[in-house]
């Protein structure tokens, strides 16, 4: 890890490749089971990154460790962090020594006046230069914090498990079938409401049954968008329930209890 990373933000990436070695995933793995790609991961558990805080807690909830003490360390690493980049910005350029003056035979040199109103002019240039670089330091801070508050409110109402540029992750159906109900591997549940433009193990669980279920819900990308929307009212229909392109308990049950294609 870089030597120059702050303690908060070492201990947090010590902490990560922990859960990682203890679970006894690779970084594929991880990556289909957090929505984050193998390269963010690397990145992440090297130091190269701060991982966001909806990265934490995935890989918490896949490792089956509590995230909030993860989450408490990740807030002061993200201080740590934030502090280290505007420092860096707020840093002076190093001077540049000015280029000797040569007097050129009869030639007049500037006068007294002279000199003092370049030197004031070179004052005001580098007041200002130095103010607008703070202000703009000040407008990134508030803009982070801002989308930081905004990324916590969406993870709070919708199950959203996204790759960190917003490239949708293909995941792996591993269909099996226990007690005569089926299963996919990403996701147990059989009560949680899904519908258009929500993102997550969840869906991604839904269209592998789905699509094992006959019907066609496009990429296995964890999105529930319209091809997913047409997959869950086909199957509804053909299964007698409410057509409403939801996937509600009635529809989780359908999925989970058909039979073989």
């Amino acid at each position: 890890m870089p030597a120059e990373l702050p303690p908060p933000a070492r201990q947090l990436m010590v902490r990560l490749r922990g859960l990682k070695d203890r679970s006894g995933l690779s970084s594929r793995q991880l990556a289909a089971r957090t929505g984050y790609s193998a390269k963010s991961w690397q990145r992440y558990l090297n130091g190269r990154s701060l991982p966001p805080q909806e990265a934490v807690a995935a890989m918490s909830r896949v490792c089956g460790e509590d995230p909030a003490r993860l989450l408490a360390l990740h807030e002061s690493a993200a201080e740590c962090w934030s502090e280290g980049r505007q420092a860096a910005a707020r840093a002076p350029e190093s001077p540049t020594a000015a280029p000797a003056q040569v007097q050129v035979p009869g030639e007049r040199q500037p006068s007294g006046r002279h000199l003092r109103a370049a030197l004031i002019a070179a004052t005001v240039v580098t007041v200002l230069s130095v103010s607008v670089a703070l202000l703009l330091a000040v407008r990134l801070t508030e803009a982070r914090t801002q989308l930081a508050h905004q990324r916590e409110e969406a993870v709070a109402t919708a199950p959203a498990t996204v790759s960190e540029t917003l490239v949708p992750v293909i995941y792996t159906c591993r269909m099996e079938r226990r007690d005569g109900r089926w299963r996919a591997g990403l996701s147990p549940t059989a009560d949680m409401l899904l519908s258009n433009t929500q993102v997550g193990l969840e869906v991604a669980e839904a269209q592998c049954l789905l699509r094992r279920a006959g019907t066609v819900p496009g990429d296995i990308d964890g999105v529930f968008g319209p091809k997913t929307r047409r997959a869950v009212e086909h199957l509804q229909k053909r299964n007698g329930l409410i057509v409403n392109g939801v996937i509600d308990p009635p529809t989780w049950n359908a999925l989970r209890e058909a039979g073989p294609t």
